[in-house]
């Protein structure tokens, strides 16, 4: 191995930090922009534009679009193990991604990789060969949920819109429940951690913004109480300011 082909120089400057961020972006050698990922054994370097690994699964921009293509195409299309290895390689290539992104404070792009994750968490549930590998995914859906929840607030405070951000945190958590109910955990709901930082991340957004209900919590009370002319503002103003 030549000299030129070892990393000793980027990982003596910069060093692992497990309290730290670990995350720059910068420029590659053509120009485009990187994220690079520093870890315990060296370092991670993922594209922000497709997918992390810039690879294009089978002439597809993704696993999840290749399925998908596969699925319009033959209507009785089968989840092989080749393609479900593939699918579990991608489930942690965007796993990496979304957690730098968050880190990196672009909560916009973190939602958008939460969301690629979701979308084939789904197809995978509607087409999983067998129940274990079903389970493999579903038990980390809260976890993704966590993530675009909090995501998905943090950008609209960036917004200034504050009280998008609650009912994208209430949003989630409702999500999170369902989840939980359809793997027999309700039990484990009010106590999980995940569920606790929405909530308290949540209530904390409710005080630093003093906002004591959402629209979306105010219009389910006027409706509640048959306030209809006031429910019918309410819906208006949601639907202005989720436009903008």
């Amino acid at each position: 191995m030549s000299a030129e082909q070892h990393l000793d120089h980027l990982l003596q400057h910069w060093p692992f930090e497990p309290e730290g961020s670990g995350v720059r972006l910068l420029k590659g050698a053509d120009g485009r922009d990187v994220i690079q990922v520093r870890v315990d054994l060296g370092i991670l370097q993922l594209e922000t534009r497709g997918r992390p690994d810039g690879q294009r699964p089978f002439g597809c921009a993704s696993m999840l679009d290749y399925v998908q293509k596969k699925e319009r195409e033959t209507p009785e299309f089968e989840l092989d193990e080749e393609t479900c290895n593939a699918i579990d390689n991608e489930f942690v290539q965007y796993y990496h991604r979304r957690v730098a992104w968050l880190r990196l404070n672009r909560f916009d792009l973190a939602v958008k990789d939460a969301d690629h994750t979701l979308a084939l968490m789904d197809f995978c549930s509607e087409h999983s060969p067998c129940e274990d590998w079903t389970f493999q995914h579903e038990q980390h859906r809260s976890f993704v949920l966590f993530h675009r929840a909090q995501a998905a607030a943090l950008a609209a405070i960036e917004d200034q819109v504050p009280e998008i951000a609650i009912e994208k945190i209430t949003e989630g958590l409702e999500l999170i429940a369902e989840n939980f109910e359809q793997l027999g955990w309700e039990e484990q709901f009010e106590s999980d951690e995940l569920v606790e930082r929405l909530v308290q991340l949540r209530e904390s957004m409710r005080k630093d913004f003093a906002i004591e209900q959402s629209l979306h919590e105010q219009l389910a009370e006027a409706v509640a109480s048959e306030q209809y002319e006031r429910a019918a503002q309410l819906r208006d103003e949601i639907a202005r300011r989720e436009s903008v």
